[in-house]
């Protein structure tokens, strides 16, 4: 999947079924559905782009503390950017970690 498609995606009524976790979550908190996001973020607190993930709702939430907890957890400063493109970024990430699964 590439990013257009993904962003394509965001159109339909529900996330596809296909969709690895990080991504299902982006989407969903795309949609506002913040408390679905954060529980995918919470079911693997030791992945580093799930840590990444869990870091970037908190910044979304305004929860600076919590989400430098999760960035340092993640390995990774504190984004840079605005939230728009860290969500790029994440979706990016994502997609990258996609293709290197073995079941791609």
């Amino acid at each position: 999947m590439t990013y257009a498609d993904f962003t394509a995606t965001l159109t339909a009524p529900a996330p596809p079924a296909t969709l690895p976790a990080l991504l299902r979550a982006l989407w969903l908190e795309h949609h506002g559905r913040w408390a679905a996001a954060h529980d995918i973020a919470q079911q693997d607190e030791t992945d580093p782009l799930s840590c990444w993930l869990h870091a970037y709702l908190h910044r979304r939430e305004g929860d600076a503390a919590n989400a430098g907890y999760w960035y340092r957890r993640a390995g990774r400063p504190r984004f840079a950017g605005s939230e728009a493109e860290e969500w790029q970024a994440l979706v990016r990430a994502g997609l990258a970690a996609s293709d290197k699964s073995p079941s791609s």
